[in-house]
């Protein structure tokens, strides 16, 4: 027997013995079978669990990473979930729309942001980067904002999904932020202005609001935003046939974007919320 091939089956009959009940199933009749994650009904009642918030929020997150999970009843399962007691399976279920949902989710993903756990805050406004709404400006806005954001996250989110609208006010907004302490909203606010404008100063603000003050048309330059995606390399072990591979995503336009319409957006002169 390989070195290897003997530290695998040790590893496998070490969790079989002690009963490692995380991600093994009960009566599994080999090694493939204990490996194997729950089916779509027992996700399903997971989900569902009164009486189990852990059950529920693993469900959720189950059934989000699901191929099928935009079919009309597991987003009404996510919609449901997103008011649940437990902040755990609200982020979740936040989480599961940002991947399934549509632009009719957003007022729920609006409401979210305000949500007394900074989590789920985070987890709206990345969903936000997935659909795109010109409702959500105001109130991403509000969340990049120190004085009414104390969590840096929801900050760093906001300034990413913001980078998708082409309005004077976000341009002021993401000068502005870039004063904030958090070189991580410094970073994700570059981004944004990149995006929208063309140009690039860096983390200078002086050097950007000299331009933004000297400058006609703030949007000539503009490139599509893509939303940020996770995405890692696989380790050595998930090459192997009974370990799930990283959960990598594709990077794409937000929904309910028209890649024609990314030059149409309001430009400097008929943007009622412009500083003045």
């Amino acid at each position: 027997m390989t070195g290897l091939r003997r530290i695998l089956v040790l590893s496998i009959g070490g969790l079989a013995l002690t009963g490692c009940a995380d991600g093994l199933r009960p009566g599994a009749r080999g090694v493939f079978e204990i490996f194997a994650p729950p089916s779509p009904a027992e996700a399903v009642e997971m989900a569902t669990n009164r009486y189990d918030p852990d059950e529920r929020y693993r469900g959720t997150q189950l059934l989000s990473t699901a191929t099928f999970a935009s079919e009309p009843v597991y987003v009404s399962l996510f919609r449901d979930n997103a008011s649940d007691q437990d902040p755990g399976v609200r982020a979740a279920s936040i989480r599961a729309l940002g991947l399934h949902g549509a632009q009719s989710d957003t007022p729920l993903l609006i409401e979210r942001l305000k949500d007394e756990d900074p989590t789920v805050r985070a987890e709206a406004a990345r969903a936000l980067q997935r659909i795109h709404s010109p409702e959500a400006v105001v109130p991403l806005l509000e969340r990049l904002s120190n004085k009414t954001e104390d969590e840096a996250q929801v900050r760093v989110e906001a300034a990413s999904a913001l980078g998708q609208f082409a309005q004077p006010r976000v341009v002021e907004a993401l000068i502005a932020a870039l004063g904030d302490e958090q070189l991580a909203v410094n970073a994700s606010v570059q981004t944004s202005l990149r995006t929208l404008t063309g140009q690039d100063f860096g983390l200078d603000q002086s050097a950007w609001q000299t331009w933004y003050k000297a400058s006609p048309s703030l949007f000539d330059a503009r490139a599509a935003y893509i939303y940020p995606v996770f995405y890692r390399d696989r380790n050595w072990w998930e090459y192997f046939p009974f370990v799930s591979p990283p959960p990598n995503e594709q990077a794409a336009m937000p929904v309910g974007v028209n890649p024609s319409d990314i030059a149409a957006e309001p430009g400097r002169g008929n943007d009622p919320g412009r500083a003045k």
